[in-house]
């Protein structure tokens, strides 16, 4: 059970974004002990992320998704449609460590994780000092916020005209570029949770010369989760 002092404690947002108006929630206070989840990152064994993820992951701790999955599906609410359950796909303790001239092509881009209005994302800060959140963006050419199964072959080609004609930079995007706009942005903060679908066109926002330190006492240390609703 999550401690009710701590549930007093949470304050949830929800807010639609951009033109498509997707459903967005932001939960502070999210973790009743986030102190705690800190020391088992620091604690746990990262290794490279693999899935185009530009640094290192870890296991969680076991209870995290038992206590954390009612919290994450009553901050939804309604706004991302009627669901019975969420189900767990994959989640990890996460950290952005590859230095920006190490980037491929795909990891400077606006990425979506997957296709269905069903899947769900989750971000949950843990670095008491960042400062880079999340961004949301819009395709220029194509108008699209959000790239589903019937838009994909559409986006992708006319992305990948894009890229061959002006190659994106060696950095992480951070606003708005000729390709994308940047049409919302979550700044990270102690213990927020982010969560949108995962087809919405996003980023991690971090900053130039963002210090990306493999230390999970120093890094940007998250918890990224991908969910689905049934």
């Amino acid at each position: 059970m999550i401690p009710r002092d701590a549930a007093r404690g949470r304050r949830v947002a929800r807010h639609s974004v951009g033109e498509e108006r997707q459903p967005l929630a932001v939960i502070d206070g999210f973790a009743a002990d986030p102190d705690a989840l800190r020391t088992a990152a620091m604690a746990a064994a990262f290794a490279p992320g693999g899935q185009h993820y530009p640094g290192i992951r870890a296991l969680l701790p076991p209870d995290y998704l038992r206590h954390h999955l009612p919290v994450i599906a009553e901050a939804m609410g309604r706004a991302f449609g009627r669901f019975r359950r969420l189900h767990v796909i994959d989640a990890s303790f996460s950290i952005v460590t590859t230095p920006p001239a190490a980037l491929h092509p795909g990891q400077r881009l606006p990425h979506v994780d997957a296709y269905g209005a069903e899947r769900i994302a989750l971000v949950h800060y843990l670095s008491p000092t960042a400062i880079d959140g999340t961004a949301f963006y819009r395709h220029r050419a194509t108008g699209y916020e959000t790239v589903d199964a019937a838009r994909a072959a559409d986006y992708f080609a006319t992305l990948n005209d894009e890229v061959a004609a002006d190659p994106p930079s060696a950095a992480y995007i951070a606003g708005d570029t000729a390709q994308f706009a940047c049409i919302d942005r979550v700044a990270a903060a102690y213990n927020r949770a982010v969560v949108y679908r995962s087809y919405a066109l996003h980023s991690g926002a971090i900053s130039p010369g963002a210090t990306l330190s493999a230390d999970p006492a120093t890094g940007r240390l998250t918890v990224t989760g991908f969910l689905a609703m049934e």
